[in-house]
C-alpha cells in the first residue's frame, strides 16, 4: 500500500525533478517507509512506500526491470502474487525481490495490458514502456485503490490523491458545477468527475493506455472488468451453495492475511467484521481488534442503538481478540473536521469521522487492518431500498423509482433553487437521472421479472455506493498510513456471489410487493418484521461462526447518532459553520435555501442528517483547498 505520482509530457519537455518531488512528498502521509523516483526526460514516476510484503530495499520503487526497459509505480496488494511468481518463473523470469511489485511488473512484461485479468487484490499502478514509449495505467475490478489524473496543456499528470496534482502551481484550481450537482443530488458522484474541474478519475476495473503521440486532452480508457449479476438456469441445492460460500470466505480471508507486518481486524459488532474476525483469529493468535463507540447521553429514538460496543466486547471474548475501543462524543466531529476532509479530498457518502478515528486508533497497533465492506453489496444486505422498485412495470419506470430513493440530499423538484443563479445557469441542461440511468443500463439485465430488477439494483449499488464507501476508506486510514484490505472483494468470492439466485439472499422476493406504502412506521423495520430478509445465504453461513443472535440480527450501519447532535450539543456549531452569511458555502449555494432545509432538521420536522453533514464537508473542502 503506497502512494504514487507521475508526469508524462507529450511535448517532450523534461521532467522537473523538483515538480516531481514536491507531488510525491504531498503523499508522504500514505507511504511514510521510502520515497523513490523515476525520470527519464519528459516521463517522471513518484512514490511513497508503506511496506507491507518484503520489507528489504530490494522492494524500493519505482521499479525497473533488469534491461530498463520497464518502470513501475504501484499502489495496493496481490493476494495471489505468489502463484503468479511461480508461474512466471516456470516462464523464464527471474526475481531479485519478494515483493509483489515485481510481480505486477513481469506479469506485463509477459502478458502486456492482459496481466490485469490475473491479478486478484486492489491495486492502481502505472508502467513506463520504454520501446513502446507508453504510459500504461490500470485501477482494480472494484475501485478499492483511487487514480486521479488530469490534463495542464500538454501535460498529463496523475496521483493517488488530487492534492498531489493540485501542487503544480500552473494547475487551475476550479470547482466543476457539474460535479457539485451530482454531489448534491447523490451525495457521490457516479460520473469520473471530481469536485475540481478538470481533474477525473481511473474507472474501477478500466485501464488506459496513453502513447507519446496520443492527442493532449483525451485519456483511451477501456473497461476490463464489470460486475455482472445473474440468474442461474440450473441452480444448485442450497446446502451446497452454502458449502462452496463458507470455503470462498474463509479463502477469501487467509487469503488476506499475507503481510510481513502485523495485521487486525475492524469489529463493529456486526455480521461480516464478526466473521471476518473469526476466520481470522483462526490463523492469528490474539488477534488485534478496533471498533468506534458513542456515548448516547444525547441521543434519542432509534440512535439509542448505534453503539454497538457490546456487541465487538462480545465477540472479544468469543474469539480470544486483543480489543481496543475509541468511544466519540459530538465534538470529536467538530474538532476532527479539518484534518479530515484535507484526506477526504473526494466528498463521497455520509458520515466518515468516525472511520477516521477508528483508523487512527488501530494505527497504533498495526499497519494492515481488514474491514467488512462490500458483504451488504454482493449479499443485498439493505432490502428496505430494494423493494421500492422492483415491481416496476419497465426499464424507465424503474429508473424513476429508484432514482427517487438516491437523491439522498435534495431532491429534484427544490435542487434548482439550492444553486446560486449563476451555477444553475451552467447546470441547468443536466439531467442527474440520466446520469442514474446510463448506471443501471451497463447492468446487462432484461428488467422483465423481479430477479432481474434486484440484480440490476445489486450491481447498481456494487458501481456506485460501495465505490464512495471504498473511496472514503482508502483515503482515511491511509491518512494515517494504515492498509484496509477488504476480504469480501476477493475474485472467486465476488464471481460466486454474482451468480447466486436471488432468492438465496432474499427470502421471498413476491414478499416485497406487499408492503404498505402508506404504512406509518419506517418501512425497512416493518419490512424486516415481515421477512427478517437480506444476506440469507451469508446468515445461514455464518451459522458456523457466530451465535444465532448475530446471524438473525437486523442490519445496522455503522453511524454516530448525529441527527441528535446537530439539534443539541453541535447546533452552535452547524450555525457558525453553514448558517454564518460569510460562510465560502454561499458563493456557490443559496442561503436562503439552505437555511430553510438546515432550519427543517434543527426545528424536529424532518431529519437532514446527511445534507448537514455534506453541507459542512463542503464548506471545510472550500476553505482546505480553494481559500479566498
Amino acid at each position: 500500500m503506497c502512494g504514487i505520482v507521475g508526469e508524462f509530457n507529450l511535448d517532450g519537455r523534461s521532467v522537473s525533478p523538483v515538480g516531481l518531488r514536491r507531488m510525491t512528498h504531498t503523499l508522504a502521509h500514505r507511504g511514510p517507509d521510502g520515497e523513490g523516483f523515476y525520470i527519464d526526460n519528459f516521463i517522471g514516476l513518484g512514490h511513497r512506500r508503506l511496506a507491507i510484503i518484503d520489507l528489504s530495499p530490494a522492494g524500493h520503487q519505482p521499479m525497473l526491470t533488469a534491461d530498463r526497459q520497464y518502470a513501475i509505480t504501484y499502489n495496493g496488494e496481490l493476494y495471489n502474487f505468489q502463484e503468479l511468481r511461480a508461474e512466471l518463473q516456470g516462464l523464464g523470469h527471474r526475481f531479485i525481490s519478494r515483493s509483489d511489485t515485481e510481480v505486477v511488473l513481469n506479469a506485463y512484461v509477459q502478458w502486456g495490458p492482459d496481466c490485469v485479468h490475473r491479478f486478484n487484490g486492489m491495486f492502481a499502478f502505472a508502467i513506463w514502456d520504454q520501446s513502446r514509449q507508453e504510459l500504461f495505467l490500470a485501477r482494480d475490478r472494484y475501485g478499492v485503490k483511487p487514480l486521479y489524473y488530469a490534463w495542464q496543456g500538454r501535460t498529463f499528470y496523475f496521483s493517488s490523491e488530487l492534492k498531489a496534482i493540485l501542487v503544480n502551481q500552473e494547475f487551475n484550481r476550479a470547482v466543476s458545477p457539474e460535479a457539485l450537482l451530482e454531489y448534491f443530488t447523490f451525495q457521490n458522484i457516479f460520473t469520473d468527475r471530481t469536485l475540481f474541474q478538470g481533474i477525473h478519475m481511473l474507472p474501477a476495473g478500466c485501464r488506459a493506455r496513453l502513447p507519446l503521440g496520443a492527442t493532449p486532452g483525451r485519456l483511451p480508457i477501456t473497461r476490463y472488468w464489470d460486475f455482472f449479476f445473474r440468474e442461474t438456469d440450473q441452480p444448485a441445492d442450497e446446502t451446497e451453495y452454502v458449502e462452496e460460500l463458507h470455503r470462498l470466505f474463509a479463502q477469501a480471508v487467509k487469503r488476506q492475511l499475507v503481510s510481513d507486518v502485523p495485521v487486525g481486524a475492524y469489529l463493529s459488532g456486526g455480521m461480516d467484521s464478526g466473521a471476518i474476525t473469526a476466520v481470522a483469529a483462526r490463523e492469528i493468535p490474539y488477534l488485534a481488534s478496533f471498533t468506534a463507540g458513542f456515548d448516547l447521553s444525547s441521543a434519542s429514538g432509534l440512535e439509542l442503538g448505534f453503539d454497538e460496543r457490546h456487541r465487538a466486547e462480545s465477540l472479544s471474548y468469543r474469539y480470544k481478540t486483543e480489543h481496543y475501543e475509541v468511544v466519540l462524543k459530538a465534538g470529536d466531529m467538530e474538532r476532527v473536521f479539518p484534518d479530515l476532509i484535507w484526506h477526504l479530498e473526494d466528498l463521497r457518502v455520509g458520515q466518515c469521522y468516525p472511520n477516521y478515528y477508528v483508523s487512527r486508533l488501530a494505527s497504533k497497533f498495526i499497519k494492515v487492518i481488514l474491514g467488512g465492506t462490500g458483504g451488504d453489496e454482493l449479499f443485498a444486505g439493505y432490502p428496505w431500498r430494494y423493494y421500492r422498485a422492483v415491481d416496476s412495470l419497465d426499464l424507465e419506470d424503474y429508473v424513476q423509482k429508484y432514482y427517487k430513493f438516491w437523491q439522498r440530499l435534495v431532491p429534484n423538484k427544490i435542487i434548482h433553487r439550492l444553486f446560486q443563479p449563476h451555477i444553475w445557469r451552467e447546470i441547468k441542461d443536466i439531467m442527474t437521472v440520466d446520469i442514474f440511468r446510463q448506471v443501471i443500463t451497463g447492468s446487462g439485465q432484461n428488467l422483465t421479472t423481479p430477479e432481474e430488477y434486484l440484480n440490476s439494483s445489486l450491481y447498481f449499488e456494487c458501481k456506485t455506493f460501495l465505490h464512495g464507501i471504498l473511496l472514503v476508506e482508502d483515503k482515511l486510514s491511509m491518512a494515517h498510513s494504515l492498509e484496509s484490505r477488504v476480504p469480501f472483494l476477493d475474485n472467486d468470492l465476488v464471481d460466486f456471489a454474482m451468480q447466486l439466485p436471488v432468492r438465496t439472499k432474499l427470502r421471498e422476493v413476491d414478499n416485497i410487493l406487499r408492503i404498505d406504502e402508506n404504512e406509518v412506521r419506517p418501512k425497512k423495520y416493518l419490512y424486516f418484521d415481515k421477512t427478517n430478509d437480506g444476506k440469507l445465504i451469508f446468515r445461514s453461513m455464518l451459522g458456523r461462526y457466530l451465535p444465532p443472535e448475530y446471524t438473525n440480527g437486523v442490519k445496522q450501519g455503522f453511524s454516530a447518532p448525529d441527527a441528535s447532535w446537530f439539534r443539541g450539543e453541535s447546533i452552535d456549531y452547524v450555525r457558525q459553520q453553514i448558517l454564518d452569511p460569510e460562510a465560502r458555502i454561499y458563493e456557490f449555494l443559496r442561503p436562503d435555501t439552505v437555511a430553510a432545509l438546515v432550519g427543517e432538521h434543527l426545528q424536529g420536522e424532518k431529519n437532514r442528517r446527511l445534507l448537514i453533514w455534506s453541507l459542512l464537508s463542503f464548506e471545510w473542502w472550500l476553505r482546505k483547498f480553494l481559500p479566498g
